[in-house]
């Protein structure tokens, strides 16, 4: 029997994504509600609670008012809205997180599906604090460059329409109240005693995104230099699939942030010297940061192997 999944929120970008990536697949049965009910409530239930697993491709009030309409305890929920997570009965959908990731993701009912920025400076900072390499109370700071697609509907209508702002040919910082949606994750799921200092930088460009954090080596734990930061890294993520680092000095040139668009793939790129080290993840904002992610967290809830309908 196949496994039935419903994608609420199926005409957004994200829900979009999520169908190109899972629609030819003959091991799964996709819901598909009627264009013109989608916003009927009675409607969306039905779906919601006749499917073996629900992705919610929402708002974030959106998303609680998804969960509140199930109510058949088995089906299982991927939330890619900031709802839920750092919400309690949630469980974080970054599978290479840390040891143990992938069973609370396997076994869960309820996963939270990382955000885009998040998940570009938590793959580096992460690992550094768990190492012990970064102090839990590190001032980090990361910039983080993003196709424009990352915004949505809307903002991918004003970069592709004919007559457009001047502007959107230039990158845009944004975010500069330093309160990004993504800092509560960023902060929980690092184990930082403090949130990062973060700016987004959007781009005139599809998709992709290259998240850097810059280091101090003399105030990270044992000093280390930036080639010894990578070998670290390198080893905490040796088994990996999705995830990998770039061997240390093969990064001469220039880093484009659409690199890896089209993949699921997230690369981790150490540059520096004996005193100072920059990392940066390089990956695509809709697949490892997105839809991707979604797909790959799906497929280990339901035990498959979890590159199944993903590009490596």
């Amino acid at each position: 029997m196949k496994t039935k999944i419903y994608i609420d929120g199926q005409s957004g970008t994200t829900g979009l994504q999520i169908y190109d990536r899972i629609g030819g697949r003959d091991d799964l049965e996709l819901l598909r509600i009627p264009e013109e009910k989608r916003h009927d409530n009675e409607e969306r239930k039905k779906y919601l609670n006749s499917a073996d697993l629900v992705f919610l491709c929402l708002p974030d009030d959106g998303a609680r008012e998804a969960v509140a309409l199930i109510d058949n305890p088995h089906v299982r929920v991927i939330d890619a809205s900031t709802a839920h997570r750092t919400a309690p009965g949630w469980t974080y959908g970054f599978p290479e997180l840390c040891p143990g990731q992938r069973d609370k993701i396997r076994e869960s009912s309820r996963v939270a599906n990382p955000g885009c920025h998040a998940t570009g400076l938590i793959s580096s900072v992460s690992p550094l604090v768990r190492m012990g390499i970064l102090p839990k109370d590190y001032p980090v700071t990361c910039f983080s460059l993003t196709g424009y697609s990352g915004g949505g509907k809307k903002m991918i209508a004003n970069y592709e329409k004919e007559e457009r702002d001047p502007h959107l040919s230039a990158p845009g910082i944004y975010g500069l109240t330093l309160h990004h949606k993504h800092l509560p994750e960023m902060q929980k799921w690092t184990g930082l005693e403090y949130p990062p200092v973060f700016l987004p930088v959007v781009d005139d460009y599809y998709k992709g995104m290259a998240s850097t954090i810059e280091l101090q080596n003399r105030l990270l734990n044992g000093k280390p230099s930036a080639q010894e930061v990578c070998e670290r890294l390198a080893d905490y993520y040796k088994d990996e699939k999705f995830v990998t680092v770039a061997p240390f000095g093969t990064q001469q040139g220039t880093i484009y942030a659409d690199t890896l668009a089209g993949t699921n793939r997230l690369e981790l790129i150490v540059c520096g010297h004996e005193d100072q080290t920059t990392i940066t993840a390089l990956f695509d904002n809709l697949g490892k940061g997105a839809s991707g992610a979604a797909v790959q967290n799906m497929n280990i809830m339901l035990g498959l192997e979890e590159t199944c309908g993903l590009e490596e």
